[in-house]
């Protein structure tokens, strides 16, 4: 008997998933555990594992389609069966539906049975008045100002599903009467009018999903906090005097690489702790106060940037930072990072310096208060002065680091402040690095 592969639930909040790239074809031997396809969620991409050895008998969805948790994506024929597919079921015929026909189609032909489909499908579903909805179905309405008492739903027992959502808007947005121009005012919140663009030759490329959750974070940030940046300049040259003596003998005796991240990351966790309003979220009216430190490292991919979430950082030992650090970005780039490890940044740390830049000024990854960037490491003169008063010119080890602050939470001094202990602690590093 076939061996149903089904969309996973990757995570309490998660309702839905797109495939973006199948890694078998049909009639391929694959092995328990193999990575079989890719999918895409508005948490992060990752390979998912075949459940079971076997040939790869049928494909229901294919590359682009985005489908609700528990949809059967495509069958197994343990070794030994038949692996011809199933009739009408081929991956030429599995487009994605519109919505209209997505919403009619009974539950019961796309997961395991209808109980079982019934209680994953609406993990994270919650009452409002008398509505039941997502927790991304929420974020979308809470986004365009919608009351979901006012949005038909169409899902499982009157469930308002996403689909629910679009409708409603393009529905509300035909309906909306023209504007007049003596009485209207220009929101300043309003994304800008799209503007028509006249016929150039070239490709028209879709965004994968990434990219499009990229897009509206983004906006959203820059909407949402009042962004300040302020940039120092550090002298690093005894940490690059450090880490140039002692990076062989460290991976030899702890097998991970000995970069410079761990350092900025170990001199943010103390002035955090000197300064916790800038490990703080707005919250309503309030600010809220985190207990832990928890470091979002952003990661460049090819196709794109996550940020996974160092947990509890505060408690980390230098070494502990650089392995923690070390497996973030490996899992990232290999797509194993799971949903709750983009979760709970309370500040972030990036790197654009990385590729050359001398500094940026980052958007803050919200909800976080604040993020620093960290530019490039780069040998320069400067003037330095010794313990007795004279000046002389030294070659250095310079790096300009950038703090982006929301300034409905933090004040200029305090951002200065915070800044100016993180460069105290890396241009007076005493730690041993382990």
């Amino acid at each position: 008997m076939p061996i149903d592969i089904v969309m996973p639930q990757m995570g309490e909040s998660i309702v839905e998933g797109t495939i973006t790239k199948w890694l078998k074809k049909p009639g391929d031997k694959i092995r328990r555990d193999e990575p079989l396809f890719e999918i895409s969620t508005d948490k992060v991409d990752a390979e998912i594992p075949a459940p079971a050895s076997g040939t790869l008998q049928d494909i229901k969805v294919s590359e682009g389609a985005t489908v609700q948790v528990n949809t059967v994506v495509g069958t197994i024929a343990a070794d030994g069966e038949a692996t011809t597919a199933s009739p009408g079921k081929s991956a030429a015929q599995a487009q994605p539906e519109p919505p209209e026909k997505k919403k009619e189609a009974p539950a019961t032909q796309e997961t395991r049975g209808s109980v079982e489909s019934v209680e994953k499908e609406t993990a994270g579903d919650e009452e409002d008045g008398h509505t039941r909805s997502s927790p991304l179905v929420r974020k979308m309405a809470r986004e365009h100002s919608i009351e979901l008492s006012q949005v038909p739903g169409t899902g499982l027992g009157g469930r308002i599903t996403k689909q629910d959502v679009l409708a409603f808007i393009e529905g509300h947005d035909r309906k909306a009467p023209p504007s007049d121009a003596s009485t209207t005012r220009v929101s300043t919140n309003a994304p800008p009018a799209a503007r028509s663009v006249a016929s150039i030759p070239g490709d028209l490329v879709p965004l994968t999903q990434m990219r499009k959750i990229i897009a509206q974070r983004m906006i959203e940030s820059r909407r949402t906090s009042a962004h300040v940046h302020c940039m120092f300049e550090v002298d690093i040259t005894s940490i690059v005097h450090l880490r140039n003596k002692t990076k062989s003998t460290f991976e030899q005796r702890n097998g991970v690489r000995l970069t410079f991240m761990p350092f900025f990351v170990r001199a943010v966790i103390i002035a955090l702790q000197q300064f916790p309003i800038v490990n703080s979220s707005m919250e309503g009216d309030g600010i809220r106060y985190h207990r832990n430190v928890n470091v979002g490292i952003a990661v460049a991919l090819d196709w794109g940037l996550i940020v996974p979430v160092l947990k509890n950082a505060g408690d980390l030992n230098f070494l502990g930072l650089q392995r923690g650090i070390s497996d973030l970005g490996e899992r990232a780039r290999s797509k194993k990072l799971k949903p709750e490890d983009v979760e709970g940044s309370t500040f972030t740390v990036t790197n654009p310096g990385q590729f050359g830049a001398v500094f940026g000024l980052p958007i803050i990854n919200q909800p976080n208060s604040a993020i620093m960037g960290v530019g490039g490491i780069a040998k320069a003169p400067v003037v330095v002065t010794d313990k007795d008063g004279n000046d002389s010119i030294a070659i250095r080890s310079l790096v300009h680091l950038t703090l982006g602050y929301d300034h409905r939470v933090i004040d200029g001094a305090v951002a200065d402040q915070f800044m100016a202990l993180v460069k105290k602690t890396l241009e007076n590093w005493t730690e041993e690095v382990g």
